[in-house]
């Protein structure tokens, strides 16, 4: 018991903030504390903090459609939602194997079966960006990825550099922890590439990671070698890392290329953030994944075991996908991956074709992910106050929502998403066209007297 004591002892002078007990069952003599008087029971700070704009944008718009005309939504980014984009059988055989097998019911690693990293790692590896199995962390989804990448690479008052527009879930990530974010902007006029210039005005000390999304959501670009090597340099100018957001790697036009921004890296490190939700369709299916491309050994061994030790706040992705994902990877078809990505130039000429010849609307043809993003002349249509209420009104008379581009902090936009059955897409185009074609107003005369 006396060497107990002196334990307690020391715990206690160094302040470890464990109570012990002694062998009657008493506490140690501790400081009187004050009793609660009544329950006040409050959410956490993070939980107050986070915010998805989406969702307070969408849940704030009064969306009744037209009774006489069936629903298009065109907001919704799940491919599956219409049923018309199945994923391969092959796919679905590899998850009926593994099921069977009842080799992947229990447990897996945190950071995933090393032979499903490895096989990732097979996938994506080339000679100017090798890969590991231990260059991989499997995640739930893609969204865990980021979100283990942004919490390893942040602190609390620091900030990260995100596009605009861009994905709203970095934002609602990043500030629900303390990390501020600072909205570097894409231009429409050149097919959303980065001004770069503004991206390296809003640098400083506590800029702690560079976020790239390419191909991006919500424009559907995709950036070319040159200007992703542009980007790179404004990085190790400043020796900030990069987020790589590429679930939509390689869903692009065949006419394009699309390089992972690692593989044209030789000094900044970079952390690439995919997974299968989207090019192979099943987003449900949560399976994503964290590839570590370090340079010159930047990360270490200290980002690496940051990031084990992130994964164990939850014991990883689904083991029976995990099970899968060497056959999915290996057994796909290539032409299950060129169908997906024809229909998709497909809807997109289609719905871009249409628009352009809209007055008021200025649409921006993409070359990647299955997004498009139409600009609104507001100028043209005075019934409306913004976006908001110009998709509202929409959904209101034709009967088709598009999500208003200020659920991207970018105003005056808004985003179609090309998944939807041909049919659908250009039965949307016609209502947009007749509902702009209702409340579009010329220039007036003396406007046009003025500029001259």
């Amino acid at each position: 018991i006396d060497s107990n004591c002196r334990i307690c002892s020391y715990f206690a002078m160094h302040g470890h903030g464990i109570h012990h007990v002694n062998v009657k069952g008493s506490l140690y003599p501790t400081k009187a504390k004050s009793r609660r008087q009544m329950w006040d029971v409050k959410p956490s700070e993070m939980a107050v903090n986070t915010l998805n704009p989406i969702r307070a944008i969408v849940d704030g718009m009064k969306l009744t459609p037209n009774p006489e005309k069936p629903m298009i939504a065109l907001s919704i980014g799940d491919p599956t939602v219409f049923g018309n984009l199945p994923t391969d059988k092959s796919v679905l055989q590899a998850m009926k194997d593994a099921i069977d097998s009842q080799k992947f019911n229990g447990y897996a690693p945190s950071v995933g079966y090393l032979k499903s990293r490895q096989a990732v790692a097979n996938f994506y590896s080339c000679p100017e960006a090798p890969l590991e199995g231990e260059d991989v962390i499997l995640t739930s989804g893609c969204s865990q990825a980021i979100e283990l990448a942004i919490s390893v690479l942040c602190n609390r008052g620091d900030n990260i550099l995100v596009p605009c527009p861009g994905f709203s879930l970095y934002k609602t990530l990043a500030v629900s922890i303390g990390i501020e974010v600072k909205l570097y902007n894409l231009l429409p006029e050149k097919s959303w590439e980065a001004d770069l210039q503004h991206m390296e005005s809003l640098i400083d000390e506590r800029t702690s990671c560079l976020i790239v999304t390419n191909p991006s959501n919500p424009c559907g670009s995709v950036f070319t070698k040159e200007h992703l090597e542009k980007i790179l340099k404004v990085a190790s100018k400043h020796c900030i890392p990069i987020l790589a957001d590429e679930i939509y790697t390689n869903m692009v036009s065949l006419c394009c290329s699309c390089p992972s921004i690692a593989s044209l890296s030789s000094d900044v490190p970079v952390l690439s953030c995919g997974g299968l939700a989207k090019r192979w369709l099943v987003p449900g299916w949560r399976m994503g994944w964290i590839l570590i491309h370090d340079r010159n050994n930047v990360f270490g061994s200290e980002i690496r075991q940051g990031l084990v030790k992130l994964s164990q706040r939850i014991l990883g992705a689904c083991s029976i996908v995990q099970g899968a994902l060497e056959s999915i990877l290996n057994d796909t078809p290539q032409s299950f991956y060129s169908s997906t990505i024809s229909f998709l130039k497909s809807n997109s000429e289609i719905c871009f074709n249409k628009l352009c010849t809209v007055p008021g609307l200025n649409p921006v043809m993409p070359s990647g992910a299955m997004y498009l993003m139409v600009g609104i002349e507001m100028d043209h249509f005075p019934e409306f106050k913004n976006d908001v209420d110009f998709t509202e009104r929409m959904v209101t008379e034709q009967s088709v929502f598009c999500l208003p581009a200020s659920a991207f902090e970018y105003p005056n936009f808004f985003r179609i998403v090309v998944t939807v059955p041909e049919e659908m897409m250009v039965e949307a185009c016609d209502r947009i066209q007749q509902f702009c074609k209702h409340y579009y107003r010329p220039p007036s005369r003396d406007s046009n007297d003025l500029d001259q």
